[in-house]
């Protein structure tokens, strides 16, 4: 009898590892498979960038909460993301959609028209894609092809020990506005006459519907003379993210309490729902954010720029990755993993 193994009991990661054990890469332009934010292929005089993304429905979004302008948006700008992580530049994007008879012409519309404002923002070209029918609901899935000098590009297993840990803008907002939304559907299904309670919560609302990649930072480190000596996107919490990059580097990390970037918002957001924010920006996800790298010699190149904080740095010994909190004790960093 044939034994089953349920893919539960690998998880994400390890079903990725599990896949890639078997993967074997034979043509000389193909730098880097699977293992980073982009596969690596030379072009010539630069490397070719390519990333691909998948959002379902019910699973990585809910249209009762999520408009279509949105969700367009954020299908191009979570793919744009894994460029900026590998220090490149997006080029062009292809769009597949699948999608069940309840989406009208106008719904389409509305879709393309979050997807093409994402493509003006981030200077990228919309170049082709696929469509299908879908026998439940919407699937989207982004590939997005960048381009970086070859002098110039970072992965995640290049992190040295005594390198500075940074990070831009803040986290937690995005899994703290998921909550919310969450929150006011249930509220909105036991009573729909009941008015949703997001008033002076639209930060953290954007965060999760509207996340923007962190092009911008892209560009000003290149202004400043700063090259990442590693990177990663956030996208599945400050945690799990950081161990990606310690395990890729053979490097250990301590992180600042203190020092990790969280809004206001965020805070007032997590004390409503009793939930932990520090919890949150760890293990929340979805902020898209750059977790990053630099030497010493760079800190002084970039150390006033409001867009980036300090958060930590990265030790020889790849199995001490912790965090030392506020009241002084140190707590083994670990990842709730995403499934």
């Amino acid at each position: 009898m044939e034994t089953r193994t349920e893919i539960s009991s690998l998880g994400e990661f390890g079903l990725i590892k599990r896949i890639n054990s078997g993967i074997k890469t034979t043509l000389p332009d193909t730098i880097r498979g699977i293992g980073d934010d982009a596969a690596v292929i030379d072009t010539g005089e630069e490397f070719g960038l390519l990333s691909t993304d998948m959002l379902l429905e019910g699973v990585h979004f809910d249209l009762t909460f999520f408009p279509l302008k949105h969700l367009g948006y954020k299908a191009i700008s979570v793919n744009v993301s894994d460029i900026a992580a590998m220090n490149g530049i997006p080029r062009q994007v292809t769009v597949n959609l699948a999608l069940s008879n309840r989406f009208s012409l106008e719904a389409i519309d509305e879709l393309y028209a979050g997807m093409k404002a994402a493509c003006v923002d981030f200077n990228v070209d919309l170049v082709g894609g696929d469509t299908s029918s879908s026998r439940s609901g919407l699937l989207i899935s982004v590939s997005v092809f960048g381009k970086v000098k070859k002098d110039k590009i970072t992965y995640r297993n290049t992190a040295k020990a005594n390198d500075l840990l940074c990070v831009t803008g803040d986290l937690g907002g995005a899994y703290l506005g998921l909550q919310l939304l969450e929150r006011e559907k249930q509220v909105f299904l036991a009573n729909p006459d009941m008015q949703p309670e997001l008033e002076g919560k639209d930060y953290v609302i954007q965060r999760q519907l509207r996340p923007e990649a962190r092009m911008d930072v892209i560009y000003e480190l290149a202004e400043a003379g700063v090259l990442p000596t590693s990177m990663i996107d956030v996208s599945d919490g400050l945690a799990s993210d950081l161990l990606h990059l310690c395990a890729q580097s053979g490097v250990g990390a301590v992180v600042f309490e203190e020092r990790i970037p969280i809004d206001e918002q965020t805070y007032l957001a997590a004390s409503e729902l009793n939930i932990g924010p520090i919890t949150a920006a760890m293990n929340g996800g979805e902020d898209y954010e750059l977790l990053f790298t630099v030497s010493q010699a760079s800190y002084d190149l970039i150390k006033n720029n409001p867009k980036i904080s300090f958060i930590g740095y990265m030790t020889g010994d790849k199995e001490e990755i912790v965090l030392h909190t506020k009241g002084d004790s140190w707590v083994p960093i670990t990842a709730q993993g995403w499934s």
